[in-house]
C-alpha cells in the first residue's frame, strides 16, 4: 500500500481544528456530560490516522458520532476495543477527560464492554479484506460528529439535540467532512446508517462524490441483527462500490 504522509499530516491538522471549535459550543439539558475523543483520546485517534490515513481513499464510511464502549473508549472510530487492538493493530493509553461521567467512565483499552456496532463493522472488514492493510488500502472509515452526548448513563445521538445547540455542531462537522474529502479524494462516502448519509448528502452537495448508505450495525436495530454483515454486502454490491 503506497503512503503518503501528508494526507495523515493533513487529517490530523483538521482533527484538531475541529476539536479546538468544538470545545467552544455549550450544550443544555438533557445532556449531563460531553466527550470529545479527539481531545483525551487522541493519541488513539492520531495512531489510527498515522497508521491508516497515508494515501488517497476510493470509499469513505461514514458513522454519526462516537459509540460509549467504541470510540469513546479508544479514539478510533467504531473503535470497538478488541477490533482496535487485534485487527487494526492499535494500542495506546488513553487519558481521562477534565469532566468525567461517572456513569460511563473511560477505561481505555481495558473497558471490557464491546460495541456491537463497532465488532460487526470491522468484523465484516476482516471477514471481507483479510488483513487491515487490504482493507484501508481503498477504504477508510471516519466519523461525522466527534462528540458523544449523555444524558447520565443513557446515550444522546447528535440529531436529538435542539435546533440552536445542533446548527453549530453541524456548521462546524459539514465543514470538516468536505475538508476530509478534499483531503482522501474518495469516490464514494457512504452513510453508516440514515443520519450520516443525510449529513454527507447536504455538506458534499454539488460536489461529484457518490454519497448513499448501507443499514446501521446497531443491535437497537432489528434488520441488523437478522445478519447485518451480509445486508451491508448486498447493499455495497447493489450500489457497485464492492464487487
Amino acid at each position: 500500500m503506497e503512503r503518503d504522509a501528508t494526507i495523515a499530516a493533513a487529517l490530523i491538522a483538521a482533527a484538531r481544528d475541529l476539536s479546538v471549535q468544538l470545545s467552544r459550543l455549550s450544550f443544555g439539558p438533557p445532556v449531563s456530560h460531553v466527550y470529545d475523543p479527539l481531545s483525551y483520546a487522541w493519541s488513539g485517534y492520531e495512531s489510527y490516522l498515522r497508521r491508516h490515513a497515508a494515501g488517497l481513499r476510493k470509499i469513505l464510511f461514514l458513522g454519526m458520532n462516537p459509540g460509549p464502549f467504541g470510540m469513546v473508549q479508544t479514539g478510533v472510530p467504531f473503535g470497538e476495543v478488541a477490533a482496535v487492538r487485534d485487527w487494526l493493530g492499535i494500542r495506546v493509553d488513553v487519558a481521562k477527560p477534565m469532566l468525567e461521567n461517572p456513569w460511563r467512565p473511560i477505561e481505555g483499552f481495558a473497558c471490557t464492554r464491546s460495541e456491537v456496532s463497532g465488532r460487526r463493522l470491522w468484523g465484516l472488514f476482516r471477514e471481507r479484506f483479510g488483513s487491515a492493510d487490504a482493507f484501508f488500502a481503498e477504504h477508510f472509515v471516519a466519523n461525522y460528529c466527534p462528540l458523544a452526548f449523555f444524558d447520565r448513563g443513557r446515550n444522546l445521538t447528535p440529531d436529538k439535540l435542539p435546533a440552536a445547540e445542533a446548527g453549530p455542531l453541524r456548521a462546524a462537522c459539514d465543514a470538516h467532512l468536505r475538508l476530509v474529502v478534499s483531503i482522501l479524494q474518495p469516490d464514494w462516502v457512504i452513510g453508516i446508517g440514515a443520519f450520516a448519509e443525510e449529513r454527507a448528502a447536504m455538506a458534499l452537495a454539488g460536489t461529484p462524490v457518490r454519497v448513499a448508505r448501507v443499514l446501521h450495525p446497531s443491535p437497537a436495530s432489528p434488520a441488523a441483527n437478522r445478519g447485518w454483515a451480509a445486508a451491508a454486502t448486498r447493499q455495497m454490491q447493489a450500489l457497485g462500490a464492492w464487487s
